[in-house]
């Protein structure tokens, strides 16, 4: 089975990220490298987008360090 390759737009709706945060996680090593599908184009795969997003710790309402 092929694996599933996705765009900026739709790895910005399923992250939450915009696009300097993600280019910039990306050069720490922290999100997915992009692979090229192009001359002017990019893509991610979209197992390692989930990945990621799975992965991440959770913050927000039931935070304890406030």
């Amino acid at each position: 089975m092929a694996r599933r390759v996705i765009r900026l737009k739709e790895v910005m709706a399923q992250t939450g990220l915009s696009r300097s945060t993600i280019f910039a996680l990306q050069k720490q090593g922290i999100f997915p490298q992009s692979i090229k599908i192009g001359p002017r184009a990019s893509a991610w795969y979209e197992d390692e987008v989930q990945h990621y997003i799975k992965t991440r710790p959770r913050f927000g309402a039931g935070r304890l360090d406030r």
